[in-house]
Protein backbone atom coordinates (compact mmCIF):
# COMPACT_ATOMS: atom_id res chain seq x y z
CA UNK A 1 0.00 0.00 0.00
CA UNK A 2 1.12 3.56 -0.71
CA UNK A 3 2.08 5.33 2.51
CA UNK A 4 -0.20 8.22 3.38
CA UNK A 5 2.31 11.02 3.80
CA UNK A 6 -0.49 13.52 4.37
CA UNK A 7 -0.70 12.59 8.05
CA UNK A 8 2.01 13.34 10.63
CA UNK A 9 2.99 11.51 13.81
CA UNK A 10 0.72 13.89 15.73
CA UNK A 11 -2.23 12.84 13.58
CA UNK A 12 -1.37 9.20 14.25
CA UNK A 13 -1.29 9.81 18.01
CA UNK A 14 -4.67 11.53 17.77
CA UNK A 15 -6.01 8.60 15.72
CA UNK A 16 -4.92 6.11 18.38
CA UNK A 17 -6.58 8.20 21.07
CA UNK A 18 -9.84 8.58 19.18
CA UNK A 19 -9.86 4.90 18.22
CA UNK A 20 -9.71 4.00 21.92
CA UNK A 21 -12.58 6.40 22.56
CA UNK A 22 -14.63 4.79 19.80
CA UNK A 23 -14.00 1.27 21.09
CA UNK A 24 -14.97 2.27 24.63
CA UNK A 25 -17.69 4.90 24.24
CA UNK A 26 -19.35 4.11 20.90
CA UNK A 27 -19.00 0.51 19.71
CA UNK A 28 -20.56 -1.11 22.83
CA UNK A 29 -23.65 1.10 22.55
CA UNK A 30 -24.28 1.41 18.81
CA UNK A 31 -26.65 -1.57 18.57
CA UNK A 32 -28.83 -0.06 21.29
CA UNK A 33 -28.74 3.33 19.60
CA UNK A 34 -29.92 1.75 16.37
CA UNK A 35 -32.85 0.21 18.22
CA UNK A 36 -33.84 3.51 19.89
CA UNK A 37 -33.25 5.62 16.78
CA UNK A 38 -30.75 8.10 18.25
CA UNK A 39 -27.48 8.18 20.14
CA UNK A 40 -27.31 9.18 23.79
CA UNK A 41 -26.39 12.83 24.32
CA UNK A 42 -23.73 11.72 26.78
CA UNK A 43 -21.51 10.58 23.92
CA UNK A 44 -21.49 14.17 22.65
CA UNK A 45 -20.38 15.69 25.95
CA UNK A 46 -17.85 12.91 26.43
CA UNK A 47 -16.40 13.57 22.98
CA UNK A 48 -16.27 17.28 23.74
CA UNK A 49 -14.54 16.73 27.06
CA UNK A 50 -11.89 14.64 25.30
CA UNK A 51 -11.28 17.25 22.58
CA UNK A 52 -12.82 15.32 19.68
CA UNK A 53 -15.35 17.96 18.58
CA UNK A 54 -14.65 21.10 16.53
CA UNK A 55 -10.91 20.37 16.50
CA UNK A 56 -10.31 22.83 13.65
CA UNK A 57 -12.02 25.71 15.49
CA UNK A 58 -9.70 28.38 16.91
CA UNK A 59 -8.86 27.99 20.58
CA UNK A 60 -10.53 31.32 21.38
CA UNK A 61 -13.85 29.70 20.49
CA UNK A 62 -13.27 26.44 22.34
CA UNK A 63 -11.64 24.40 19.58
CA UNK A 64 -8.14 22.98 19.36
CA UNK A 65 -6.97 25.24 16.54
CA UNK A 66 -5.81 22.13 14.69
CA UNK A 67 -5.87 21.49 10.95
CA UNK A 68 -8.84 19.78 9.32
CA UNK A 69 -6.98 16.48 9.00
CA UNK A 70 -7.77 15.82 12.66
CA UNK A 71 -11.45 15.91 11.74
CA UNK A 72 -10.67 13.61 8.81
CA UNK A 73 -9.22 11.15 11.33
CA UNK A 74 -12.50 11.28 13.28
CA UNK A 75 -14.52 10.62 10.11
CA UNK A 76 -12.31 7.70 9.07
CA UNK A 77 -12.34 6.05 12.47
CA UNK A 78 -16.12 6.26 12.75
CA UNK A 79 -16.45 4.77 9.26
CA UNK A 80 -14.01 2.00 10.17
CA UNK A 81 -16.51 0.61 12.71
CA UNK A 82 -19.58 1.75 10.72
CA UNK A 83 -20.71 4.05 13.55
CA UNK A 84 -23.11 5.87 11.25
CA UNK A 85 -25.26 7.15 14.11
CA UNK A 86 -22.61 9.63 15.19
CA UNK A 87 -23.12 13.09 13.64
CA UNK A 88 -19.79 14.56 14.74
CA UNK A 89 -18.62 15.35 11.19
CA UNK A 90 -21.60 17.49 10.23
CA UNK A 91 -21.54 19.23 13.61
CA UNK A 92 -17.80 19.98 13.64
CA UNK A 93 -16.96 20.47 9.97
CA UNK A 94 -20.16 21.77 8.39
CA UNK A 95 -22.25 23.64 10.95
CA UNK A 96 -19.42 25.11 13.04
CA UNK A 97 -17.45 26.40 10.00
CA UNK A 98 -20.49 28.29 8.72
CA UNK A 99 -20.71 30.10 12.05
CA UNK A 100 -16.95 30.66 12.16
CA UNK A 101 -16.67 31.96 8.59
CA UNK A 102 -19.83 34.05 8.33
CA UNK A 103 -20.98 34.72 11.89
CA UNK A 104 -20.52 37.87 13.92
CA UNK A 105 -18.19 37.87 16.89
CA UNK A 106 -21.23 37.64 19.15
CA UNK A 107 -22.54 34.61 17.26
CA UNK A 108 -19.19 32.85 17.28
CA UNK A 109 -18.74 33.53 21.00
CA UNK A 110 -22.27 32.39 21.80
CA UNK A 111 -22.45 29.19 19.78
CA UNK A 112 -19.00 27.73 19.07
CA UNK A 113 -17.66 27.03 22.60
CA UNK A 114 -20.83 25.12 23.50
CA UNK A 115 -20.54 23.15 20.27
CA UNK A 116 -16.90 22.30 21.00
CA UNK A 117 -17.85 21.00 24.45
CA UNK A 118 -20.73 18.94 23.10
CA UNK A 119 -23.26 20.80 25.25
CA UNK A 120 -24.86 22.21 22.10
CA UNK A 121 -25.48 20.07 19.00
CA UNK A 122 -25.59 21.70 15.59
CA UNK A 123 -27.57 20.96 12.43
CA UNK A 124 -28.10 22.60 9.07
CA UNK A 125 -31.53 22.61 7.45
CA UNK A 126 -31.37 22.71 3.66
CA UNK A 127 -33.63 19.96 2.25
CA UNK A 128 -37.38 20.40 2.06
CA UNK A 129 -40.18 18.05 1.04
CA UNK A 130 -40.10 19.59 -2.47
CA UNK A 131 -36.45 20.70 -2.65
CA UNK A 132 -33.44 18.44 -2.16
CA UNK A 133 -30.42 18.86 -4.43
CA UNK A 134 -32.07 21.94 -5.97
CA UNK A 135 -31.38 24.45 -3.23
CA UNK A 136 -32.77 27.25 -5.38
CA UNK A 137 -36.19 25.66 -5.05
CA UNK A 138 -36.57 26.06 -1.28
CA UNK A 139 -39.81 27.60 -0.04
CA UNK A 140 -39.08 28.31 3.62
CA UNK A 141 -39.22 32.07 4.14
CA UNK A 142 -37.76 34.49 6.67
CA UNK A 143 -39.45 37.89 6.55
CA UNK A 144 -38.47 41.04 8.38
CA UNK A 145 -40.77 42.27 11.14
CA UNK A 146 -39.14 45.13 12.99
CA UNK A 147 -36.09 43.82 14.81
CA UNK A 148 -37.09 40.20 14.15
CA UNK A 149 -37.10 37.58 11.42
CA UNK A 150 -40.21 35.43 11.17
CA UNK A 151 -39.72 31.98 9.62
CA UNK A 152 -42.39 29.86 7.94
CA UNK A 153 -41.88 26.53 6.21
CA UNK A 154 -40.60 23.03 6.80
CA UNK A 155 -37.43 21.01 6.38
CA UNK A 156 -36.85 17.27 6.14
CA UNK A 157 -34.03 14.71 6.22
CA UNK A 158 -32.14 16.86 8.75
CA UNK A 159 -29.15 15.09 10.28
CA UNK A 160 -28.82 15.77 14.04
CA UNK A 161 -32.23 17.40 13.69
CA UNK A 162 -33.92 15.78 16.66
CA UNK A 163 -31.06 16.52 19.07
CA UNK A 164 -30.19 19.92 17.59
CA UNK A 165 -29.81 22.91 19.89
CA UNK A 166 -28.93 25.30 17.07
CA UNK A 167 -29.97 24.96 13.43
CA UNK A 168 -28.71 26.92 10.44
CA UNK A 169 -31.88 27.34 8.39
CA UNK A 170 -31.68 28.06 4.67
CA UNK A 171 -34.57 30.42 3.91
CA UNK A 172 -35.76 32.92 1.33
CA UNK A 173 -35.58 36.50 2.56
CA UNK A 174 -36.46 37.78 -0.91
CA UNK A 175 -38.47 35.05 -2.65
CA UNK A 176 -38.78 37.05 -5.88
CA UNK A 177 -34.98 37.10 -6.32
CA UNK A 178 -34.52 33.32 -6.55
CA UNK A 179 -31.09 32.14 -5.40
CA UNK A 180 -30.04 35.75 -4.85
CA UNK A 181 -32.75 36.08 -2.21
CA UNK A 182 -31.50 33.25 0.00
CA UNK A 183 -30.22 33.78 3.54
CA UNK A 184 -28.97 31.69 6.45
CA UNK A 185 -30.68 32.10 9.82
CA UNK A 186 -29.68 30.68 13.22
CA UNK A 187 -32.65 29.16 15.04
CA UNK A 188 -32.26 27.83 18.58
CA UNK A 189 -34.07 25.04 20.38
CA UNK A 190 -36.97 26.48 22.37
CA UNK A 191 -37.79 29.22 19.87
CA UNK A 192 -41.55 29.72 19.81
CA UNK A 193 -42.99 28.49 16.52
CA UNK A 194 -40.07 26.11 15.91
CA UNK A 195 -40.88 22.43 16.39
CA UNK A 196 -39.31 19.11 15.58
CA UNK A 197 -41.26 16.36 13.90
CA UNK A 198 -40.85 12.63 14.22
CA UNK A 199 -37.51 10.91 13.83
CA UNK A 200 -37.58 9.51 10.32
CA UNK A 201 -37.30 5.75 9.85
CA UNK A 202 -34.72 5.00 7.20
CA UNK A 203 -33.33 2.00 5.33
CA UNK A 204 -30.02 2.48 7.12
CA UNK A 205 -28.24 4.86 9.48
CA UNK A 206 -30.84 3.82 12.04
CA UNK A 207 -29.00 5.40 14.99
CA UNK A 208 -28.79 8.79 13.26
CA UNK A 209 -31.51 11.13 14.55
CA UNK A 210 -32.71 12.33 11.15
CA UNK A 211 -35.74 14.54 11.66
CA UNK A 212 -38.35 16.87 10.23
CA UNK A 213 -38.32 20.52 11.33
CA UNK A 214 -41.25 22.93 11.21
CA UNK A 215 -41.36 26.72 11.36
CA UNK A 216 -44.75 28.29 12.01
CA UNK A 217 -44.19 31.98 12.57
CA UNK A 218 -40.94 31.20 14.37
CA UNK A 219 -39.59 34.54 15.53
CA UNK A 220 -35.87 35.13 16.07
CA UNK A 221 -33.88 38.34 16.53
CA UNK A 222 -32.68 39.85 13.26
CA UNK A 223 -29.18 39.52 14.72
CA UNK A 224 -29.56 35.75 14.20
CA UNK A 225 -29.02 36.31 10.49
CA UNK A 226 -25.80 34.49 9.61
CA UNK A 227 -23.68 36.70 7.40
CA UNK A 228 -25.26 39.18 5.02
CA UNK A 229 -28.90 39.07 4.01
CA UNK A 230 -29.57 37.48 0.59
CA UNK A 231 -26.02 36.08 0.33
CA UNK A 232 -26.81 32.64 1.75
CA UNK A 233 -26.62 30.85 -1.59
CA UNK A 234 -23.11 32.20 -2.15
CA UNK A 235 -22.08 30.91 1.27
CA UNK A 236 -23.55 27.49 0.53
CA UNK A 237 -21.63 27.24 -2.74
CA UNK A 238 -18.39 28.24 -1.02
CA UNK A 239 -18.71 25.52 1.62
CA UNK A 240 -20.03 22.68 -0.56
CA UNK A 241 -16.65 21.44 -1.91
CA UNK A 242 -15.41 20.62 1.61
CA UNK A 243 -18.77 19.11 2.55
CA UNK A 244 -18.71 16.85 -0.50
CA UNK A 245 -15.11 15.85 0.09
CA UNK A 246 -16.10 14.70 3.57
CA UNK A 247 -18.56 12.26 1.97
CA UNK A 248 -15.74 10.94 -0.19
CA UNK A 249 -13.49 10.53 2.87
CA UNK A 250 -16.08 8.41 4.68
CA UNK A 251 -16.85 6.46 1.51
CA UNK A 252 -13.25 5.33 1.09
CA UNK A 253 -12.85 4.47 4.78
CA UNK A 254 -16.12 2.52 4.72
CA UNK A 255 -15.08 0.60 1.60
CA UNK A 256 -11.77 -0.32 3.20
CA UNK A 257 -13.56 -1.51 6.32
CA UNK A 258 -15.77 -3.75 4.18
CA UNK A 259 -12.71 -5.33 2.60
CA UNK A 260 -11.11 -5.87 6.02
CA UNK A 261 -14.25 -7.55 7.42
CA UNK A 262 -14.44 -9.74 4.32
CA UNK A 263 -10.81 -10.78 4.48
CA UNK A 264 -11.37 -11.97 8.05
CA UNK A 265 -14.55 -13.82 7.07
CA UNK A 266 -13.22 -15.64 3.97
CA UNK A 267 -10.14 -16.81 5.84
CA UNK A 268 -12.32 -18.50 8.45
CA UNK A 269 -15.40 -19.62 6.51
CA UNK A 270 -15.04 -23.14 5.10
CA UNK A 271 -16.99 -24.59 2.16
CA UNK A 272 -16.32 -27.72 0.12
CA UNK A 273 -13.50 -28.68 2.46
CA UNK A 274 -11.51 -25.45 2.18
CA UNK A 275 -11.73 -21.78 3.12
CA UNK A 276 -13.57 -19.32 0.90
CA UNK A 277 -10.28 -17.44 0.60
CA UNK A 278 -8.76 -20.33 -1.37
CA UNK A 279 -11.10 -19.87 -4.35
CA UNK A 280 -9.61 -17.90 -7.21
CA UNK A 281 -12.81 -15.88 -7.58
CA UNK A 282 -12.47 -14.69 -3.98
CA UNK A 283 -8.82 -13.75 -4.31
CA UNK A 284 -9.23 -11.98 -7.64
CA UNK A 285 -12.37 -10.15 -6.56
CA UNK A 286 -10.75 -8.83 -3.39
CA UNK A 287 -7.62 -7.88 -5.36
CA UNK A 288 -9.77 -5.86 -7.75
CA UNK A 289 -11.66 -4.14 -4.94
CA UNK A 290 -8.51 -3.30 -2.99
CA UNK A 291 -6.95 -1.80 -6.10
CA UNK A 292 -9.94 0.44 -6.71
CA UNK A 293 -10.08 1.56 -3.08
CA UNK A 294 -6.36 2.37 -3.18
CA UNK A 295 -6.90 4.47 -6.30
CA UNK A 296 -9.78 6.29 -4.59
CA UNK A 297 -7.72 6.94 -1.49
CA UNK A 298 -4.87 8.49 -3.49
CA UNK A 299 -7.34 10.80 -5.24
CA UNK A 300 -9.08 11.76 -2.00
CA UNK A 301 -5.76 12.43 -0.27
CA UNK A 302 -4.79 14.67 -3.18
CA UNK A 303 -8.09 16.54 -2.77
CA UNK A 304 -7.36 16.88 0.94
CA UNK A 305 -3.99 18.43 0.10
CA UNK A 306 -5.74 20.94 -2.14
CA UNK A 307 -8.33 21.64 0.54
CA UNK A 308 -5.60 22.33 3.09
CA UNK A 309 -4.21 24.95 0.69
CA UNK A 310 -7.70 26.36 -0.02
CA UNK A 311 -7.33 25.24 -3.65
CA UNK A 312 -10.02 22.55 -3.84
CA UNK A 313 -12.37 23.37 -6.71
CA UNK A 314 -16.03 22.44 -6.98
CA UNK A 315 -15.59 20.05 -9.90
CA UNK A 316 -12.86 18.00 -8.19
CA UNK A 317 -14.87 17.74 -4.98
CA UNK A 318 -17.89 16.65 -7.02
CA UNK A 319 -15.79 14.01 -8.77
CA UNK A 320 -14.58 12.68 -5.43
CA UNK A 321 -18.07 12.62 -3.92
CA UNK A 322 -19.74 10.85 -6.83
CA UNK A 323 -17.00 8.36 -7.71
CA UNK A 324 -16.10 7.36 -4.16
CA UNK A 325 -19.69 6.93 -2.99
CA UNK A 326 -20.45 4.84 -6.09
CA UNK A 327 -17.35 2.78 -5.33
CA UNK A 328 -18.34 2.40 -1.69
CA UNK A 329 -21.67 0.86 -2.66
CA UNK A 330 -20.01 -1.39 -5.24
CA UNK A 331 -17.35 -2.65 -2.82
CA UNK A 332 -19.82 -3.33 -0.02
CA UNK A 333 -22.15 -5.17 -2.41
CA UNK A 334 -19.32 -7.39 -3.68
CA UNK A 335 -18.10 -8.04 -0.14
CA UNK A 336 -21.60 -8.93 1.02
CA UNK A 337 -21.77 -11.48 -1.82
CA UNK A 338 -18.57 -13.12 -0.56
CA UNK A 339 -20.23 -13.50 2.85
CA UNK A 340 -23.01 -15.56 1.28
CA UNK A 341 -26.19 -15.87 3.33
CA UNK A 342 -24.50 -14.51 6.43
CA UNK A 343 -23.93 -11.23 4.61
CA UNK A 344 -27.67 -10.67 4.69
CA UNK A 345 -27.87 -11.09 8.46
CA UNK A 346 -28.17 -7.86 10.46
CA UNK A 347 -25.67 -8.95 13.13
CA UNK A 348 -22.89 -8.92 10.52
CA UNK A 349 -21.35 -5.47 9.97
CA UNK A 350 -21.36 -5.91 6.21
CA UNK A 351 -25.18 -6.07 6.21
CA UNK A 352 -25.49 -2.84 8.17
CA UNK A 353 -22.88 -1.13 6.02
CA UNK A 354 -24.84 -2.19 2.92
CA UNK A 355 -27.95 -0.43 4.20
CA UNK A 356 -26.07 2.57 5.56
CA UNK A 357 -24.02 3.27 2.42
CA UNK A 358 -26.86 3.82 -0.02
CA UNK A 359 -27.62 7.36 1.11
CA UNK A 360 -24.06 8.47 0.32
CA UNK A 361 -25.06 8.69 -3.35
CA UNK A 362 -27.99 10.96 -2.46
CA UNK A 363 -27.11 13.50 0.22
CA UNK A 364 -24.68 16.34 -0.31
CA UNK A 365 -26.22 16.60 -3.78
CA UNK A 366 -27.14 13.45 -5.72
CA UNK A 367 -24.47 11.85 -7.85
CA UNK A 368 -26.46 12.86 -10.92
CA UNK A 369 -26.12 16.48 -9.82
CA UNK A 370 -22.39 15.90 -9.30
CA UNK A 371 -22.09 14.80 -12.93
CA UNK A 372 -23.99 17.93 -13.99
CA UNK A 373 -21.52 20.08 -12.02
CA UNK A 374 -18.55 18.27 -13.55
CA UNK A 375 -19.89 18.50 -17.09
CA UNK A 376 -20.51 22.23 -16.73
CA UNK A 377 -16.90 22.68 -15.62
CA UNK A 378 -16.00 21.08 -18.95
CA UNK A 379 -18.02 23.68 -20.87
CA UNK A 380 -20.91 21.28 -21.46
CA UNK A 381 -23.72 23.27 -19.82
CA UNK A 382 -27.15 22.14 -20.94
CA UNK A 383 -29.22 24.66 -22.87
CA UNK A 384 -32.79 25.14 -21.71
CA UNK A 385 -35.88 26.77 -23.03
Amino acid sequence: MIERQLFTDDHDIFRDSFRRFVEKEIVPHHDRWEDQGFVDREVWTSAGANGFLCTSMPQEFGGAGADKLYSVVVMEELARVNATGIGFGLHSEIVAPYILHYGSLEQRTRFLPAMASGESIGAIAMSEPAAGSDLQGIRTTARRDGDSLVLDGSKTFITNGWHADVVIVVAKTNPAAGAKGTSLVLVEQGTEGFSKGKRLKKIGMKAQDTSELFFDGARVPATNLLGNENEGFVYLMQELPWERLQIAVTAVASAQAAIDWTLEYVRERRVFGTTVAQFQNTRFKLAELQTEVQIARVFVDRCLELMMRSELDTASASMAKYWCSDLQCKVIDECLQLHGGYGYMWEYPIARAYADARVQRIYGGTNEIMKEVISRSMGLGAKRG
